[in-house]
């Protein structure tokens, strides 16, 4: 019997691992959760077969991700992020999240790959094109900073080198992936 020293690794998964540790989190895998944030550096993300078929692990930390810069650098000890998905005036920063969430995977024209999952998909897939222009929803609002954290902040430098790496992996699948793919035509950008 041959001894086995390596093993293999999801490579979207080793960009956003990567990127998180680089953010200062650990991310680990459990089927007890969908995700949660520890407050002391700890990213728990479900594991895949409890998430829906179209999630990953790099969509799971970029939106953990984008809750962290909505809600600012006080709520990296608190857990998840402050936020409670029972309250119902979380709703907005729920929103404010998807909108950093869209215009960060747009600036590499990953907006469908890294759509949000849940009940909260119906409002992202109505986001305009710029997620992010003045308009009546609050969520705009709460928005604006987190999106500026995210280009200028102390993650942005590995928050866009995920996402680079993310649309070089989709360039590599462009032709090969399978129409029932979430790869299907991502690469073509």
């Amino acid at each position: 019997m041959r001894p086995i020293t390596h093993t293999y690794e999801d490579p979207l998964s080793i960009v956003w691992t990567h990127a998180a540790a680089r953010m200062g989190m650990r991310v680990e895998r459990s089927p007890e959760v969908n995700a949660s944030w520890d407050g002391a550096g700890v990213l728990t993300i479900g594991t895949p077969e409890t998430l829906d078929p179209d999630d990953s692990l790099a969509q799971m930390v970029l939106h953990e991700t984008c809750h962290a810069l909505v809600e600012g650098p006080e709520c990296l000890s608190k857990l998840d992020w402050g936020l409670s998905n029972t309250d119902p005036a979380k709703k907005v920063h729920e929103h404010a999240c998807l909108r950093v969430q869209a215009a960060l995977a747009d600036t590499v024209g990953m907006r469908r790959f890294f759509a949000a999952t849940t009940m909260f998909r119906g409002y992202y897939d109505r986001l305009p094109a710029d997620p992010l222009a003045p308009g009546d929803d609050p969520a705009i609002l709460l928005a604006q900073p987190g999106w500026d954290r995210a280009r200028s902040g102390p993650w942005a430098e590995a928050l866009s080198d995920a996402l680079r790496r993310s649309a070089e992996i989709a360039r590599a699948l462009d032709g090969a992936a399978g129409e029932g793919s979430l790869w299907h035509g991502q690469g073509s950008r």
